[in-house]
């Protein structure tokens, strides 16, 4: 179980990296900044969605704000798509058909897991018992 905070400051950190890498495209022309894109969309947004998403859940429901023991892998997973999207066509341009499957799969995996976890918890009357 882990407590659902760090995954923001994770979500926060792939938006600073996502404006550096614009900025060193933009300003330096700099050929490895120009998946700033993904670093934004699959880095901070999906990062960011994913958290708030099972943060939500959870209080929405009357849970305690401890993730479910599966839930810290699907942040890594995602974490992993973006590092896989954003620098994988630098050190491996030549494969980038690979690349894209597999920062997709990761992704997808992600979410599947969230799906998995999460389907009961929202599909069932809340842990309090309260109405809602």
């Amino acid at each position: 179980m882990g407590n659902v905070l760090w995954v923001l400051h994770l979500g926060y950190a792939w938006l600073v990296i996502g404006l550096g890498l614009k900025a060193a495209s933009l300003l330096l022309h700099a050929a490895f900044a120009d998946r700033w894109i993904h670093a934004l969309t699959v880095g901070a947004f999906t990062t960011m969605i994913l958290a708030v998403m099972t943060r939500a859940s959870l209080g929405h429901t009357g849970r305690p704000l401890v993730a479910p023991r599966s839930i810290p892998l699907a942040y890594l997973l995602v974490t992993f798509a973006a590092v896989i999207r954003v620098l994988g066509p630098v050190l491996l341009p030549l494969r980038y058909d690979i690349l894209i499957a597999l920062s997709g799969g990761l992704w997808i995996t992600a979410f599947s897991i969230f799906v998995w976890i999460y389907a009961p918890i929202l599909l069932l009357p809340r842990y309090d018992g309260k109405p809602g």
